[in-house]
């Protein structure tokens, strides 16, 4: 029995059904089995949690840094102790392994550790003046009540990252979990609510993709919302970037990426495959900052296609990610699994060649096997389409020029890497790399005090760091007048 196990809405601090007694049905994708059924939010329920969280933001605007560091480090505290259970209910409805699911749970500790502290250096500043009676002060204030919909990829993760921001800012949060995932952010709320956080400070409404339209465009307008931090599909980002409009939001938007991982001849070959293999295969594929077009220089390209094939063949092993053992989960769910058979078949009747994989296992299910394409080019659909799924393609190319061409040959601007020994090009190319975070012999670059955002079409804002904080604050100036000094 699994003590933060919860399949109802979380509003104002109590636990209750959708106002229409709706549910839908969580599944584990590595099975097909039904976990739960899930409370199915409805548009009255989202106001409720709009207005839960709006009268709290009343009397939580006005408490210290220091006291919201406290809620903070308590549920820093509940998230690590509850680990292992929220890991495996994470890893039943998301798929991946144990091992990350678990690993994620204290990467979404990590951000009520940092951005507890970090709230406290919520600056503002006393700018000079040329008038002697006057003093000009700015002070930070927290936005109000912020909306965040989060991804099914990092359930735990991603809510972690914009939640403990928006809370250290002294915001409330009304949370939409994906809809493939809901049971972890009720994890979340059940470990709040266990740890003490007062009512209405987390309010988390989950509901099917049947009402997900009808309720992202109610958090879009509704005007107790002053803020909407997102993650996504850039196509849905369009979307709510649109609706936000009317009520004029602030609005944040993690997107989709396109990452090029670019290796050059003076790379150290193994340093590159390891690199290569964190970048592609963690969470299956499935991350927005995970390698979308492989580029290697000729002259180390053979040894690296022979090095990358092996160490695939040899570490890569797909299965339940409950079973110790199986790094590759499954795909989340059937739409996933057929965009990567598309974008797969369609790259082999552009001329790519499978060096491994290329299908599904005689298992079935939403499971694909760990593919390698080889003679990639521009017109095939993964060369602008995010694969999102455990498949690499590979890019030759010759000079250093063209591989800042073809890596910045898209409308996405998220993630980049690079491996070099040349300690000249890895700062050359960095500065040339259209991209929010670019990685320079490194492929895991995601941390608590780093921003994390894109350029282009891939958002607006960082998260992360004290710029995250800031996304959650406004920025008021005071000019005292009449002073006699």
């Amino acid at each position: 029995m699994m003590a933060l196990l919860r399949t109802q809405l979380y509003i104002d601090g109590h636990w209750r059904q959708s106002s229409d007694q709706a549910t839908f049905d969580v599944l584990n994708p590595a099975t097909g089995q039904v976990l739960q059924a899930c409370s199915d939010a409805t548009a009255e329920d989202v106001r409720d949690a709009c207005e839960a969280a709006a009268n709290a933001f009343a009397s939580f605007k006005k408490t210290t840094a220091k006291e919201r560091m406290v809620i903070l480090n308590k549920i820093r505290d509940g998230l690590l102790e509850n680990k292992k259970e929220i890991g495996q209910i994470l890893c039943q409805e998301n798929g991946k392994p144990i091992g990350e699911a678990e690993g994620e749970v204290g990467f979404a500790a990590s951000f009520f550790d940092w951005f507890g502290q970090e709230g406290r250096r919520a600056y503002g500043q006393v700018i000079p003046t040329v008038n002697g009676d006057r003093q000009l002060v700015c002070v930070k204030q927290p936005c109000g009540v912020a909306a965040i919909i989060t991804p099914w990829n990092f359930p735990i993760g991603m809510l972690a990252r914009k939640a403990a921001a928006a809370l250290a800012a002294g915001c409330t949060v009304v949370i939409k979990p994906a809809e493939d995932t809901p049971l972890t952010a009720l994890a979340f709320a059940a470990v709040c609510e266990r740890v003490g956080v007062p009512h209405g400070l987390v309010n988390v409404v989950p509901c099917s993709r049947s009402r997900v339209a009808q309720l992202g465009r109610l958090l879009c307008t509704e005007p107790l919302v002053r803020l909407l931090s997102f993650t996504g599909s850039t196509e849905v980002g369009r979307l709510l970037y649109r609706d936000c409009a009317d009520t004029v939001k602030r609005i944040h938007l993690e997107l989709g990426g396109n990452a090029p991982f670019v290796v050059f001849d003076s790379a150290e070959l193994q340093t590159a495959v390891t690199g290569a293999m964190a970048a592609k295969f963690r969470n299956t594929g499935q991350t927005c900052v995970s390698t979308n077009r492989l580029l290697v220089q000729a002259g180390i390209y053979d040894r690296f296609v022979e090095a990358l094939a092996e160490a695939m063949k040899t570490t890569l092993k797909f299965g339940d990610g409950s079973i110790a053992g199986n790094n590759q989960g499954p795909l989340i769910n059937r739409k996933q699994l057929e965009k990567v058979k598309s974008l797969v078949e369609d790259a082999v009747s552009h001329g790519a060649h499978v060096v491994m994989g290329g299908k599904q296992p005689p298992e079935g299910g939403l499971f694909y096997e760990p593919t390698l394409l080889t003679g990639a080019t521009k017109q095939m659909k993964l060369y602008t389409e995010e694969i999102f799924g455990p498949v690499v393609a590979i890019y030759k190319f010759t000079t250093e020029e063209e591989a800042v061409q073809i890596a910045n040959d898209t409308n996405k601007g998220l993630a980049g890497y690079l491996y070099t020994n040349d300690y000249q090009q890895s700062w050359r190319v960095s500065m040339a790399l259209e991209y929010g975070l670019v990685g320079v012999n490194e492929s895991l670059t995601s941390t608590c005090e780093a921003p994390f955002g894109g350029f282009k079409h891939s958002g607006i804002g960082k998260e992360g760091a004290q710029e995250g904080l800031e996304c959650f604050m406004e920025t008021k100036y005071i000019c005292f007048g009449g002073l006699k000094m």
